[in-house]
Parts: structure tokens; sequence; C-alpha cells
């Protein structure tokens, strides 16, 4: 997929880039997979206290149904179309099955309209399709991860990311995650075969704050030329910290600082991502 440059006729438009839209082959979305549009708090929450900053503003975007449980097993279906989904950056597939039904699937490298893929333990080892941990290969590329049987994919499901299937032992499989990260996954889970697709979206370039702001995202103040009484590192003469450790405005160490809570999954991680 190419990314589009443009003539600098306007400042912003200088370093601006996009990615071309020759893989999208659907504009409009498919009416009865569409929900609701997507509600917009302002980083706020039922109180109206703002508790996420950076957030405000974006478009209006409509929801899109999509089928993270791949629970159509055995029954084959033909990628209709190559549509664009504004709430992620993979694209999305339009998959009509044989016995007469339409769902969305995130798209893969290398699926094309007019592909079939399946879901179930007789699909074959091609992008899209499918299967449980224990029908897949070792050291097979893939994405759209279970963390339980039937619960639908939560992991791997950004533009031009895939994890590895490294070993089976026992009731578990063993997966390498695309930030390095080694976890164990039940044999019952299901995965995707393949590589997310639209990887080159990490390439492109906003250009202007506007584009941001579209998106939905605030501008970000920096902390040191905030005053001291909003940021610990606000106030003082010049480009002063004020003689603070980076920090959030609550005083969270910003470098080095492990903020992840625990959770029940922790078990399962085999090695840590910034594991030497």
């Amino acid at each position: 997929m190419a990314i589009k440059e443009f003539n600098p006729y306007t400042a912003s438009r200088r370093h601006m880039t996009i990615l071309s839209r020759e893989d999208i082959t659907k504009q409009k979305p498919e009416r009865s997979l569409l929900a609701g549009r997507k509600k917009k708090n302002g980083g706020r929450n039922n109180y109206g206290r703002r508790t996420m900053r950076f957030i405000g503003g974006g478009h209006i975007r409509r929801l899109r149904i999509i089928d993270f449980k791949r629970d159509k097993i055995g029954i084959p279906g033909r990628v209709a179309a190559i549509e664009y989904d504004p709430n992620r950056s993979a694209r999305l597939a339009l998959i009509f099955y044989v016995d007469g039904e339409k769902r969305y699937i995130l798209c893969p490298d290398q699926l094309h309209v007019g592909d079939m893929i399946m879901a179930g333990p007789e699909a074959d080892i091609r992008p899209g399709n499918a299967k449980k941990f224990k029908n897949i290969p070792d050291g097979t590329l893939i994405h759209n991860i279970e963390l339980e049987p039937g619960r639908g994919a939560k992991l791997v499901r950004s533009a031009g990311v895939s994890a590895q299937l490294m070993a089976r032992e026992g009731k578990f499989a063993f997966v390498r995650m695309p930030s390095g990260e080694l976890r164990k996954f039940l044999l019952e889970c299901t995965a995707t075969i393949g590589v997310v697709g639209n990887g080159e979206h990490e390439n492109i370039s906003l250009g202007k704050a506007g584009k941001t702001r579209w998106l939905g995202r605030k501008g970000r103040i920096r902390a040191m030329i905030q005053n001291p009484v909003d940021h610990p590192m606000g106030g003082g003469e010049g480009t002063t910290k004020s003689h603070h450790h980076p920090c959030s405005p609550w005083g969270t160490p910003a470098k080095g600082y492990r903020t992840r809570a625990r959770k029940p999954s922790d078990k399962f991680i085999v090695r840590r991502r910034y594991a030497k």
C-alpha cells in the first residue's frame, strides 16, 4: 500500500502524508452491520468530572459490528469487499457466508476480494482462517487472539501487528506477543492466521494540529510551561524543571517506574517484554 505525499502549497501540506485507498473496494458500510454512533464524553465520567485528559472533539463515527468470536465453525465464506473503519487502524473484510449471513472480520494481509475463508479444525493454514491453538502448527504468525475460550478476541488487533505460536505443552500454547512478551494461552482459545493488514498505517504523518483534533485528541501542554499550582515541574525561571524528577501532575515518576497493576492473568506471563 502506497503512502501519498502532497505538494507544499500550504505549510501543513508540506509534511502531511496519507495512505492511498486503492485497497478499499467499498465506500459505504453494510447497513445491517452498523451499530449506533460512538459515544463521546470528553474524558469525563458520569459525575461530569474529568478523569482522562487530552480527549475532546472528533468526527462523528458509526460503530461496526465485528466478528471477534469467529464462531461460524465449518461454514465457508467469501470476501465480498474491503472497507475502511474509522474506529480502528486495521481494515475490515466484509464476508458473505454460504448460509446467507454477512459479517465483518479484521482484514489480514494478503486477503483479497473473492478469497474464501473458514473457521474450524478443517480450515487450511491461510490468512483469514481461524483455528484453535491445538490445531495451529508451531511457528505460525497469528492475530485476533482470545484470552478466554469463547469470549472473543482481545489481543493483537491493530494494523500491521502479529504474534507467533512458539510451542505447546500440556494444555497451554506459548505465544510470543508483538511486544516481545511470552505468554501462555489455553489450547481451546481461537486465533486467526496471518498478519493484520494496513501495516503502513504507522508511517503516515498527520501534518497539522487540526487533523489531530478530528481524531478526538486535544493538545498536550508541556509540564515545564505550566504553573507550580498545576504541575510539580512547573514554575521557575527559564526552562528549569523546578529541580524535580520527571513525573505526572500527581507525582508519579515518569521514567522507569512500573505502574502496571497486578492482574489475574499475570500468572500466564512466562517472560516479560522488558526481560533481558
